[in-house]
């Protein structure tokens, strides 16, 4: 079961979630940082975490593209975090009654997080790792 490289990518996903969410928290509640700053902060930690456990880890790449390889990667990745995530972070905390409790603010974060992991996911298989996906069907 863990041989899946679905499973393993949600692995993967839990914990740069982990990251992201304990980044982001620490940052809006300990340290009073702006809901927007304080994502692309934890957002951009738990970047470096995903690079290296989905190549290594999921997809098992060993691609000569090294460098074209992160930069789809980074791209990709970036506009889920920092476009989609905050698109769906915004409205789902302007919705009133929401606002940026900590309730309203996590379940915003969490949608965001699920939204922006099919997108990865759906890229990373399909574009970025596509060489080793192939070979490994």
């Amino acid at each position: 079961m863990l041989g899946s490289k679905k499973v393993r990518f949600v692995l993967v996903g839990l914990v740069n979630t982990g990251v992201d969410f304990g980044v982001l928290f620490a940052l809006v509640y300990g340290l009073s940082a702006p809901t927007v700053l304080a994502n692309v902060v934890s957002t951009s930690t738990a970047l470096v975490v995903s690079y290296t456990l989905n190549k290594k880890a999921v997809f098992r790449s060993t691609s000569s593209h090294k460098v074209r390889q992160f930069v789809m990667f980074l791209a990709v990745t970036l506009a889920g975090l920092w476009v989609l995530q905050n698109i769906v972070i915004h409205f789902m905390t302007s919705v009133p009654g929401v606002g940026e409790s900590g309730a309203g603010l996590l379940l915003a974060k969490l949608l965001a997080t699920v939204c922006s992991m099919v997108w990865n996911y759906i890229w990373y298989s399909r574009v970025i790792f596509k060489e080793q996906h192939a070979r490994q069907i």
